[in-house]
């Protein structure tokens, strides 16, 4: 979402969101999908045939429209005025508030917006593959292209973003040498209970340990870190902040579950986290331990996460990753048992 946010792309994106049909929506995103191509380019190129994983569209779109009450004021002083530019404000102004939400962090953004506007990620996996093709072209290393869908809840919306994804390949890709992979992020609790469902329709996983922190905790990040959360510490409540190590018990019980039962679907899943804990020693370790294949973090944690990262393979060989997983196994069966024959996706599911 930082590539909308320079040059004059912002304003493309405003008039995107402004767009009252579909058609004019398309007609924007299609001076964008050039931009986006050249970004994407030079991503390529600095990676020389390294796997990249591009994450879509996740923020709601109300965040790339200026702010409510400035808008406000300005639809005041026009209308004293008597400006030309009233009507175009009153209509940014409504557009503002038929966007706003009461809780946008778990509003329509990610996959959910893709769902009611497919168009803008078909641009963006367009502007991707094009520029995978084009960097391939020029310089003879193809890409090893890996799409992540984000908020993903229900395996149905990662059935149809991979069938948009795929369509779109097939549009733009022809025996390029492209190699296109897809998945998602798994940053809700429900995504990880029914993870071999999803993994069906995922060739990775990427745990967004933020989101899924806050979700599983039910700790809104700012008030809590502005709050309470050094009394907790300081009362042994919690050790850490949730926020920095990872949550071993219960967000952790989370992200080994998901990778059970993922692996349990797909062997061949790749799985992975990006956050602020792929950058913290001990929450490494835990991953290391949990079986997943990479972390992901902030280009200055990175040689932090090297060293943990190895010091976790000499310290836990495979005998103990073999423990950890039978434990994750059992604790699965059990759930499972537990719920006898009843279907995981009734009661408003999607199986």
């Amino acid at each position: 979402e930082h590539m909308f946010s320079v040059d004059d792309r912002a304003q493309k994106m405003r008039a995107m969101i402004m767009a009252e049909s579909e058609d004019e929506r398309r007609s924007t995103l299609d001076e964008l999908l050039p931009l986006q191509q050249g970004d994407f380019e030079g991503l390529f190129e600095e990676m020389r045939g390294l796997p990249v994983t591009i994450r879509l569209l996740d923020p709601p779109l109300h965040e790339f429209l200026p702010d409510g009450e400035e808008v406000a004021q300005k639809v005041e002083r026009a209308r004293i005025e008597q400006s030309d530019d009233l009507e175009e404000l009153e209509r940014t102004l409504a557009r503002i508030h038929s966007l706003a939400e009461t809780n946008p962090m778990l509003g329509t953004r990610g996959v959910r917006l893709a769902i009611l506007a497919p168009e803008v990620y078909e641009m963006q996996v367009r502007a991707v593959l094009r520029a995978a093709k084009a960097v391939t072209e020029r310089s003879g290393d193809a890409p090893t292209v890996e799409v992540m869908i984000p908020l993903v809840t229900y395996e149905k919306e990662l059935e149809l973003m991979r069938a948009l994804v795929e369509r779109v390949a097939e549009e733009e890709l022809d025996g390029d040498g492209v190699e296109l992979h897809i998945g998602t992020m798994i940053e809700l609790p429900r995504a990880c209970f029914v993870a071999d469902r999803i993994a069906e329709h995922a060739d990775f996983f990427s745990f967004g340990t933020n989101d899924l922190t806050q979700t599983a905790l039910g700790f809104s990040r700012d008030d809590v870190e502005a709050g309470f959360l050094n009394r907790y510490m300081e009362e042994k409540i919690v050790g850490r902040s949730p926020f920095e190590t990872i949550d071993k018990p219960g967000v952790g019980w989370l992200v080994r579950l998901a990778a059970w039962v993922g692996r349990e679907r797909k062997p061949e899943l790749k799985l992975g986290i990006c956050g602020e804990h792929g950058g913290d020693p001990e929450s490494v370790v835990f991953f290391h331990i949990a079986g997943l294949d990479y972390v992901s973090c902030s280009p200055f944690r990175v040689p932090i996460a090297r060293v943990a990262a190895a010091q976790a393979a000499v310290a836990h060989g495979p005998g103990e990753l073999a423990a950890a997983a039978q434990a994750a196994i059992e604790a699965g069966q059990a759930a499972q048992e537990a719920l006898g024959d009843e279907d995981p996706g009734a009661n408003g599911g999607s199986g």
